[in-house]
């Protein structure tokens, strides 16, 4: 695991800063769901959670994709 110092305003506080970055990495696919929870001290469940409120689906399925697996 690869370990990152960042210097923040006071006013920013570092659990803000690491939830804001594993969301990121999770929306971006660089992380897995388990591994953006770990980075972000959260469980999967709460993280999942967490994703709705930053509006990140879960789940994310091109629209493209998903029709193709329907056949249409």
């Amino acid at each position: 695991m690869t370990h990152l110092t960042v210097d923040l305003p006071s006013e920013v506080p570092a659990e803000e800063a690491r939830l804001a970055m594993a969301v990121k990495l999770y929306e971006l696919g660089r992380l897995s769901l388990g591994q953006a929870a770990t980075a972000a001290g959260f469980s999967k469940r709460s993280f999942m959670e967490l994703l709705g409120k930053f509006g990140v689906p879960v789940i994310a399925y091109p629209a493209e994709d998903l029709a193709k697996e329907l056949g249409e």
